[in-house]
């Protein structure tokens, strides 16, 4: 298990990764953690180049694209 502030860490760095390589799609487990999704929306995916949504079948995870243009 990690902490929030890892989390967060290691999203900020796998999204500045992926956006390097091009066009991507991934999932964040967030898992039963509302803070931390709310945490992640709010520091990281809004007013970015993101486009991002949480799946109705699993609210426990944040689906994350990426289209380069």
């Amino acid at each position: 298990m990690i902490r929030h502030k890892e989390a967060m860490e290691l999203v900020k760095d796998t999204l500045a990764k992926e956006q390097k390589k091009g066009s991507f799609a991934l999932t964040i487990i967030t898992g039963n953690s509302s803070v931390l999704q709310q945490r992640i929306f709010n520091e990281i995916l809004e007013n970015s180049h993101f486009t991002f949504y949480v799946p109705s079948w699993n609210l426990g995870q944040i689906v994350v694209e990426y289209m380069e243009l």
